[in-house]
């Protein structure tokens, strides 16, 4: 005798079938929606960015005559201008120029490796490590006003504290930070050193937490050590975040303006004046907006270059 057994399964309901008016609402809301979520940042783009960018664009092709754009439409003289090397505008503006390139080439290095040294040290476990945390990240939240007038007081040459640390010490007690050189490019760069250090070391910690702790496991029963781990398993996986702090780092070091401003007042004879105080001077001062405008793209030109080639190097050595 057989029985038939009960079953568990749910009884089966018919699919309903959307009615003609609820198949036009998904066709119709489908394709909008998507574009719902991103037009708030659109829109600020738009205003913020794209907009600026076009409004130089176009004021570097017109002669400003002061301050009002009432020479007209000058096509490409402003840039052929800056490009042929001669002429005060241009050979001013290629000294910020090089100025800039030194600040960089000296800057960058320091803000990528020091930071990143600070975030193997602040990721391990001791007591304090919050409390650490925080003041490496401190200076960071200073404004540039605030920042450069302490530094211009502490390393006067005749009444800065500096210097009378250094005396009592028994080192050269009379050395001009902000008026001489190569005194000046160590205060910048020193200053800049100290006042951003904490801005990476936060990216690089957050990184850090990101790589998986067995791969670690693995490289200690490997019997890899500490310098092994560090190249093998963490530097590998932070490359893309190592990638984006080197050129968020390149520009900002380019477009350094309020620490030679402030600390060094452009001085000795404006060998610290950058592309960005030279601009400013130019459009500010002289009024002179069209070649300011033009002085502005060839910088942002030169950024974008220098971003690409990074992303090549970084892309080529991810290959090795």
């Amino acid at each position: 005798m057989s029985s038939a057994a009960p079953s568990l399964s749910p009884p089966h309901s018919p699919p309903t079938t959307p009615s003609p008016g609820e198949r036009r609402r998904i066709r119709v809301g489908n394709p909008v929606t998507p574009y719902l979520f991103v037009a708030p940042f659109l829109v600020l783009f738009a205003v913020f960015v794209l907009a600026p960018i076009l409004v130089l664009a176009y004021s570097s092709t017109r002669q400003w005559i002061l301050g009002f754009d009432t020479g007209g439409f000058v096509g490409t003289d402003n840039y052929a201008t800056l490009l042929s090397g001669q002429g005060v505008l241009s050979e001013e503006f290629w000294s910020g120029m090089r100025v800039t390139a030194i600040f960089t080439v000296l800057s960058v290095p320091l803000l990528v490796v020091v930071p990143f040294a600070l975030a193997l040290l602040l990721n391990l476990k001791f007591p304090g490590r919050t409390f650490f945390r925080a003041v490496y990240f401190a200076p960071y939240v200073l404004g540039v006003a605030v920042v450069g007038v302490l530094w211009h007081f502490l390393l006067d040459a005749r009444v800065g504290p500096v210097n009378h640390l250094l005396g009592s010490l028994g080192l050269p007690d009379a050395i001009a930070w902000t008026t001489s050189l190569p005194a000046g490019w160590v205060s910048l760069v020193g200053v800049t050193v100290w006042w951003t250090v904490g801005f990476n070391a936060v990216i690089y910690l957050a990184a850090l937490q990101d790589v998986p702790g067995e791969l670690y496991e693995a490289a200690r029963i490997d019997g890899a050590g500490a310098w092994q781990r560090l190249w093998v398993v963490t530097i590998p996986h932070m490359r893309r975040v190592l990638q984006f702090v080197v050129v968020i780092t390149i520009i900002a070091s380019a477009n350094m303006y309020g620490q030679s401003a402030l600390i060094t007042m452009e001085q000795p004879g404006g060998a610290t004046r950058t592309a960005i105080g030279y601009i400013a001077q130019t459009g500010m001062e002289s009024y002179d907006i069209g070649m300011a405008s033009a002085m502005s793209m060839i910088l942002a030109l030169c950024l974008i270059a220098a971003s690409l080639l990074v992303n090549q190097i970084f892309r080529f050595v991810g290959k090795v």
